[in-house]
């Protein structure tokens, strides 16, 4: 099964239902998404980004998604 930007989203909302999302990729394959919360004040970049994949972790060890470029920063 191919996953969608809509679905990232989805499961990005479920962990951060306050924050701005966007994702963008249309080839089922490679995807960016920008992730601005509240919870990621005071973490430093590698830690935000850490935050992100936890709540992708099922989809990126399954390869299920393969390629995110994340942007991640508080409000």
């Amino acid at each position: 099964m191919t996953i969608q930007a809509s679905d990232i989203e989805a499961i990005l909302r479920e962990s951060f239902p306050d924050a701005k999302i966007e994702v963008q990729g249309d080839d089922g394959q490679h995807f960016s998404a920008l992730v601005v919360d509240e919870s990621f004040r005071g973490l430093n970049r590698v830690q935000q980004q850490r935050t992100v994949n936890a709540a992708l972790r099922e989809k990126l060890d399954s390869g299920e998604l393969h390629a995110l470029g994340l942007t991640t920063r508080a409000p």
